[in-house]
């Protein structure tokens, strides 16, 4: 079953650039990359997905109800996290929090404790004299203390620091163990690599491939380099497929995409003293979609 379901999802802003006809779906119980840099349309699709703002066209469901019709219910069930957070300043943090509670008619005192325990956030501060990075950890609470089966998260991690970041991750994790659904927009693609197993790519208002991290990885160039008892020879290494060789003495570096067969037999003929093969990660496969 999909908890997200875009279709052709379009909003323009006059002349500037908004999003046009993007599609992709989220399943049940997955943590969803969404990744494109800064202005690429992430956060105009999710804001439209949100019923935040409305579609010039094309349509959008969660949980298989249409996003603008039946929003208000959508909304109990989906904690979402903008990429900036604003809040009143002279309020304290559990009153902010327990406001925002308050919206969902439930008990949500244990939960918010156990949140900002795990978060390292002290709830006895007033908002406005939080750093950034503690501002975020507010809007994390906000957005889970009422215990949503969909997460819908654009760049949460801008301001926490590293150690708090894993934390962060580990919390996901946790959330995504329970049944949570996830939608992790970010332009860090480290993050997205270690979190998700589907990615969409969007660039420039458009989705440019929406994959599996392992098919993305599988379907790309793979990085060789091999070290050889005698200097080799290059002859061997003029063979479609390979790109970006380079030959260093007796060590060759090259990337290749095909079948693995070929380079076994280049490889048959020398005398190797080592050799690494290593998988692209995910920002060498996203440079190499943008480029194209």
């Amino acid at each position: 079953m999909n908890v997200i379901e875009i279709d052709r999802l379009t909003k323009q802003y006059g002349k500037a650039r908004g999003i046009t006809d993007v599609s992709f779906s989220v399943k049940e119980g997955e943590i969803f990359g969404f990744i494109g840099p800064n202005g690429a349309g992430k956060s105009t699709t999710i804001r439209t997905l949100l019923s935040l703002i409305y579609p010039t066209s094309g349509n959008a469901k969660i949980f298989g109800k249409d996003c603008v019709k039946f929003a208000p219910e959508i909304k109990k069930e989906i904690g979402y996290l903008p990429s900036e957070v604003f809040y009143y300043d002279n309020m304290k943090v559990g009153e902010l929090l327990a406001y925002s509670a308050s919206f969902y008619r439930k008990d949500c005192t244990r939960r918010i404790k156990e949140l900002a325990e795990m978060l390292d956030l002290d709830l006895g501060r007033k908002v406005g004299d939080l750093s950034l990075g503690n501002k975020k950890k507010v809007g994390i609470v906000q957005g889970m203390l009422h215990e949503p089966k969909l997460l819908i998260l654009d760049e949460p991690t801008s301001g926490l620091d590293p150690l708090m970041q894993q934390t962060f991750f580990e919390l996901l994790r946790e959330e995504n163990k329970k049944g949570v659904t996830i939608l992790f927009s970010s332009h860090i693609l480290t993050e997205v690599q270690k979190l998700c197993g589907r990615v969409a790519i969007i660039k420039e208002g458009k989705i440019v491939t929406v994959e599996s991290i392992s098919t993305l990885q599988e379907n790309n160039y793979k990085k060789f380099r091999v070290e050889t008892s005698s200097l080799p020879d290059i002859a061997a290494f003029q063979i479609s497929g390979i790109k970006d060789l380079e030959v260093n003495g007796r060590n060759v570096r090259f990337l290749f995409k095909g079948d693995l067969n070929k380079i076994i037999n280049i490889f048959s003929g020398l005398d190797i003293v080592n050799l690494w093969v290593e998988e692209p990660d995910l920002e060498e496969i996203f440079l190499h979609y943008y480029e194209k």
